[in-house]
Protein backbone atom coordinates (compact mmCIF):
# COMPACT_ATOMS: atom_id res chain seq x y z
CA UNK A 1 0.00 0.00 0.00
CA UNK A 2 1.31 3.55 -0.85
CA UNK A 3 2.27 5.74 1.98
CA UNK A 4 0.16 8.66 1.93
CA UNK A 5 0.53 12.43 3.09
CA UNK A 6 -1.31 13.47 5.89
CA UNK A 7 -0.70 17.88 6.55
CA UNK A 8 -1.53 19.40 9.38
CA UNK A 9 -2.78 22.93 8.80
CA UNK A 10 -2.91 25.38 11.97
CA UNK A 11 -4.68 28.55 10.66
CA UNK A 12 -4.21 31.68 13.15
CA UNK A 13 -3.35 29.64 16.36
CA UNK A 14 -3.13 31.91 19.65
CA UNK A 15 -1.11 29.81 22.31
CA UNK A 16 2.01 29.29 21.38
CA UNK A 17 1.30 25.93 23.52
CA UNK A 18 -1.19 24.88 21.45
CA UNK A 19 1.33 24.58 18.95
CA UNK A 20 3.86 23.19 20.32
CA UNK A 21 1.08 20.32 21.37
CA UNK A 22 0.11 19.79 18.21
CA UNK A 23 3.95 19.82 16.97
CA UNK A 24 4.53 16.66 19.73
CA UNK A 25 1.25 14.70 18.54
CA UNK A 26 1.75 15.56 15.05
CA UNK A 27 4.79 13.43 15.50
CA UNK A 28 3.34 11.00 17.05
CA UNK A 29 0.82 10.58 14.72
CA UNK A 30 2.71 10.04 11.77
CA UNK A 31 2.09 13.37 10.16
CA UNK A 32 4.19 14.31 7.11
CA UNK A 33 4.46 18.41 7.55
CA UNK A 34 2.76 21.17 9.30
CA UNK A 35 2.08 24.44 7.77
CA UNK A 36 1.73 27.25 10.09
CA UNK A 37 -0.50 30.06 8.19
CA UNK A 38 -1.37 33.52 9.30
CA UNK A 39 -0.53 34.71 12.75
CA UNK A 40 0.41 31.03 13.84
CA UNK A 41 3.98 31.56 15.63
CA UNK A 42 6.77 29.73 14.38
CA UNK A 43 9.62 28.22 15.99
CA UNK A 44 11.90 28.56 17.21
CA UNK A 45 10.05 30.04 20.51
CA UNK A 46 10.65 29.04 24.11
CA UNK A 47 7.07 28.46 24.60
CA UNK A 48 7.11 25.91 21.78
CA UNK A 49 9.53 24.72 22.31
CA UNK A 50 8.76 23.66 25.85
CA UNK A 51 5.35 21.53 24.92
CA UNK A 52 6.64 20.41 22.08
CA UNK A 53 10.10 18.36 23.53
CA UNK A 54 11.66 18.68 20.57
CA UNK A 55 9.54 17.61 18.33
CA UNK A 56 9.49 21.19 16.48
CA UNK A 57 13.08 20.21 15.65
CA UNK A 58 12.62 17.03 13.71
CA UNK A 59 8.77 17.43 12.37
CA UNK A 60 8.83 19.30 8.37
CA UNK A 61 7.12 22.54 9.19
CA UNK A 62 6.30 25.37 6.60
CA UNK A 63 4.81 29.41 7.68
CA UNK A 64 2.29 30.59 4.94
CA UNK A 65 0.54 33.82 5.00
CA UNK A 66 -2.73 32.85 3.01
CA UNK A 67 -4.83 29.89 4.18
CA UNK A 68 -7.09 30.07 0.87
CA UNK A 69 -4.08 30.05 -1.60
CA UNK A 70 -2.70 26.99 0.45
CA UNK A 71 -5.66 25.39 0.09
CA UNK A 72 -6.32 25.97 -3.30
CA UNK A 73 -2.67 24.73 -3.71
CA UNK A 74 -3.09 21.31 -1.61
CA UNK A 75 -6.05 20.77 -4.07
CA UNK A 76 -4.23 21.01 -7.21
CA UNK A 77 -2.03 18.38 -6.45
CA UNK A 78 -4.58 16.24 -5.67
CA UNK A 79 -4.81 16.50 -1.37
CA UNK A 80 -7.86 15.89 -0.03
CA UNK A 81 -8.70 19.11 2.50
CA UNK A 82 -10.65 17.96 5.74
CA UNK A 83 -11.87 20.84 8.19
CA UNK A 84 -12.25 20.16 11.91
CA UNK A 85 -15.12 22.00 12.46
CA UNK A 86 -19.23 21.62 14.10
CA UNK A 87 -21.41 22.52 11.30
CA UNK A 88 -24.95 22.41 10.05
CA UNK A 89 -23.25 20.05 7.56
CA UNK A 90 -20.52 18.12 9.07
CA UNK A 91 -20.15 14.79 9.60
CA UNK A 92 -18.92 12.97 13.22
CA UNK A 93 -15.15 12.06 12.66
CA UNK A 94 -15.58 8.48 12.42
CA UNK A 95 -18.28 8.33 9.84
CA UNK A 96 -16.72 11.07 7.68
CA UNK A 97 -13.43 9.32 7.54
CA UNK A 98 -14.90 6.16 5.64
CA UNK A 99 -15.02 8.97 2.99
CA UNK A 100 -11.46 9.40 2.36
CA UNK A 101 -10.59 6.74 0.42
CA UNK A 102 -6.52 6.31 -0.95
CA UNK A 103 -5.62 10.42 -1.14
CA UNK A 104 -3.69 12.26 0.87
CA UNK A 105 -5.04 14.67 3.32
CA UNK A 106 -4.84 18.17 4.77
CA UNK A 107 -6.27 18.38 8.38
CA UNK A 108 -7.05 21.99 8.90
CA UNK A 109 -8.11 22.66 12.60
CA UNK A 110 -9.92 26.04 13.69
CA UNK A 111 -8.65 29.51 15.34
CA UNK A 112 -9.30 28.78 19.52
CA UNK A 113 -11.96 31.64 19.06
CA UNK A 114 -13.72 31.89 15.86
CA UNK A 115 -13.07 28.02 14.89
CA UNK A 116 -12.88 27.69 10.79
CA UNK A 117 -14.58 30.48 9.10
CA UNK A 118 -17.75 29.97 6.39
CA UNK A 119 -15.29 30.54 3.68
CA UNK A 120 -12.91 28.64 4.26
CA UNK A 121 -15.47 25.72 5.13
CA UNK A 122 -16.99 26.12 1.42
CA UNK A 123 -13.06 25.08 0.34
CA UNK A 124 -13.32 21.84 2.35
CA UNK A 125 -13.97 18.84 0.49
CA UNK A 126 -14.94 17.03 4.19
CA UNK A 127 -15.75 18.49 7.32
CA UNK A 128 -16.16 16.45 10.75
CA UNK A 129 -16.82 16.91 14.04
CA UNK A 130 -15.94 15.18 17.23
CA UNK A 131 -19.58 14.32 18.86
CA UNK A 132 -19.71 15.64 22.41
CA UNK A 133 -21.32 13.97 24.88
CA UNK A 134 -21.16 16.63 28.11
CA UNK A 135 -22.57 20.44 28.45
CA UNK A 136 -19.90 22.13 26.87
CA UNK A 137 -19.81 21.86 23.04
CA UNK A 138 -15.90 22.07 22.41
CA UNK A 139 -12.57 21.25 23.22
CA UNK A 140 -9.48 22.62 23.37
CA UNK A 141 -7.95 23.58 19.53
CA UNK A 142 -4.84 21.25 20.66
CA UNK A 143 -6.96 18.29 22.33
CA UNK A 144 -9.33 18.27 19.67
CA UNK A 145 -6.72 17.93 16.76
CA UNK A 146 -4.93 15.10 18.76
CA UNK A 147 -8.39 12.93 18.35
CA UNK A 148 -8.84 13.43 14.78
CA UNK A 149 -5.17 12.97 13.82
CA UNK A 150 -5.31 9.88 15.33
CA UNK A 151 -8.28 8.92 13.97
CA UNK A 152 -7.00 9.91 10.15
CA UNK A 153 -3.46 8.52 11.18
CA UNK A 154 -5.30 4.37 11.63
CA UNK A 155 -7.37 5.32 8.56
CA UNK A 156 -4.46 6.11 6.33
CA UNK A 157 -2.40 3.29 8.29
CA UNK A 158 0.64 5.49 8.55
CA UNK A 159 3.71 3.22 8.73
CA UNK A 160 5.06 3.84 12.08
CA UNK A 161 8.78 4.78 12.20
CA UNK A 162 10.33 2.57 14.89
Amino acid sequence: MKLRNFYLILPNIRSCHNVGAMFRTADACGVTKLFLVGYTSCPPKPQIDKVSLGAEQWMPWEHRKDLKRLILSLKKKGVVIVGLEKTADSWPLATGLKQIKNEDLALIVGNEVEGISAEIIKLCNLVVHIPMYGKKESLNVSVAAGIAMYEISKKLKIKSCK
